[in-house]
């Protein structure tokens, strides 16, 4: 469990994907990213209404809830699914007031990392809950994933890079709702990526929302960012193999072939890793500037950066 979830060298990719949508598909979709190289696989456990995704991801998460996916029955493939990856790393993310609410803490955390999860992200962690919750996943040595945004403060930034260790942190390109694009481009976050980089500089940074291309890819590289994660680009694609009667396995790896034309080798192959559609790009410091002053969120507000685990 040491390894890390982005290898050094070229940046790291994440897909994320609601468990449970298409039901009974999730070990082959697994299979296909892993075969693929993709390094992370954000696996959500559904819920309804998130006030911080787009229409896609939420028509995802309601089909995956009448599926009946639920915190256990993710827990139970991954357990499954788990020992038989070789590149690939599950992160699971969970929401706090429709899986966790009831759960102990502790129990939670030990159930979590035996089903082999690398990682957890807990979405709306109210402010009164961080405390049990950071200590049960120190307990069990399972890391956290945090977030931020590109607004946050200076204090913000420092607590979400120091409370990622051993995971990563989740940089969300800008308010709104996942699958729109920032305003300035992902290059615009090099600022907040030095920031986050200086605080702890052992802690991989990952951007997303409005990930969606090759080009996409290639400025999130030129942010100096370790890695980017692809949302809702991935998730329409599998709605749209529903709604066509094609093989969501099929229509992803299409689409995982357009994001990166070039498939990277395997890491252990001569010449390291290299990142498709980016070929040259290398993550350096350099690309990143300084980090500038930001705002924060209001503590009442419902946004990502209220579960940064932080």
């Amino acid at each position: 469990m040491s390894d890390p979830l982005f290898p050094p060298g070229a940046p790291g990719l994440a897909v994320f994907l609601n468990a449970g949508d298409p039901a009974g598909r999730l070990a082959d979709l697994a299979h296909l990213l892993d075969t693929q190289h993709v390094d992370v696989l954000e696996l959500a456990v559904p819920f309804p209404d998130s006030p911080t995704d787009g229409p896609v991801i939420r028509r995802s998460a309601a089909r995956a809830l009448d599926a009946g996916t639920t915190l256990d029955t993710v827990l139970a493939e991954l357990a499954d699914l788990t020992p038989k990856l070789t590149h690939l790393k599950v992160v699971l993310l969970a929401d706090w007031s429709h899986s966790l609410r009831h759960r102990d803490p502790a129990a939670t955390a030990r159930a979590v990392a035996d089903a082999g999860a690398r990682a957890l992200l807990v979405h709306a962690l109210p402010p009164r809950a961080r405390p049990a919750w950071q200590h049960a996943l120190r307990d069990e040595g399972l890391p956290q994933v945090t977030t931020c945004y590109p607004t946050s403060t200076p204090e913000v930034l420092t607590a979400a890079a120091h409370g990622a260790a051993g995971a990563y942190v989740y940089l969300v390109a800008h308010y709104g709702r996942s699958g729109t694009t920032p305003t300035g481009g992902h290059r615009a976050l090099a600022d907040t990526v030095t920031a986050l980089r200086t605080a702890a500089p052992t802690t991989p940074v990952a951007v997303g929302f409005g990930v969606r291309t090759a080009a996409d890819l290639a400025a999130v590289a030129d942010s100096g960012a370790d890695a980017a994660i692809i949302g809702s680009a991935a998730v329409a694609r599998l709605e749209h193999a529903r709604t066509e009667g094609l093989d969501p396995v099929e229509e992803l790896r299409a689409y995982l072939t357009d994001l990166r034309p070039t498939r990277p080798p395997h890491p252990d192959a001569p010449g390291g890793r290299t990142t498709a559609g980016t070929a040259g790009t290398t993550r350096t410091a350099s690309t990143a500037g300084t980090a500038s002053a930001a705002t924060l969120t209001p503590a009442s507000t419902t946004t990502r950066e209220d579960h940064t685990a932080c």
